[in-house]
């Protein structure tokens, strides 16, 4: 049966998937506090690192708002761990490599690149209320400036 698409104002449905530090994550283990889950389409490219590392360096004013930060793309647990090392990054990354997930947000996209299409990650945000309901999202997400305008939607 199809699934009715995430819309803002409705609940998110739980998911589990698997984490960059060995563990399995469920979305509901996060119920009571604001989730911003960011997909990303592959570890270790320029855009990708750029907007992990500016969530990074936001992460303490994200974490003082009580919010958690989820990254998620179609990488392995153990690409998702190297990139996580070298970067520092702060917060979990979710290995979604079957795109169940991304499907499920609709953001598994046919993309064009030097005249080849192929399937991936729409580079995509959501923000997910402490009660589990979806709050905002970002489609088409240009890196730059985008974690502040994240950061600026959840409350002092």
């Amino acid at each position: 049966m199809p699934q009715e698409p995430i819309e803002v104002g409705r609940p998110v449905p739980d998911f589990a998937l698997p984490a960059s530090d060995g563990t399995v994550i469920r979305l509901s283990d996060f119920r009571g506090k604001p989730v911003v889950l960011y997909f990303y389409p592959k570890d270790m490219t320029p855009g990708c690192t750029q907007e992990a590392c500016d969530f990074r360096d936001f992460h303490p004013e994200f974490r003082r708002r009580g919010a958690v930060i989820l990254g998620i793309s179609p990488d392995s647990v153990g690409s998702h761990g190297k990139f996580a090392a070298r970067h520092g990054l702060p917060f979990l990354l979710l290995a979604d490599e079957d795109h169940r997930v991304c499907e499920m947000f609709g953001v598994w996209k046919r993309k064009k690149l030097y005249g080849r299409e192929y399937m991936g990650v729409e580079r995509s945000t959501f923000l997910i209320g402490a009660d589990g309901r979806l709050e905002a999202e970002w489609r088409k997400v240009q890196v730059k400036n985008h974690a502040r305008q994240v950061l600026e939607k959840l409350p002092e």
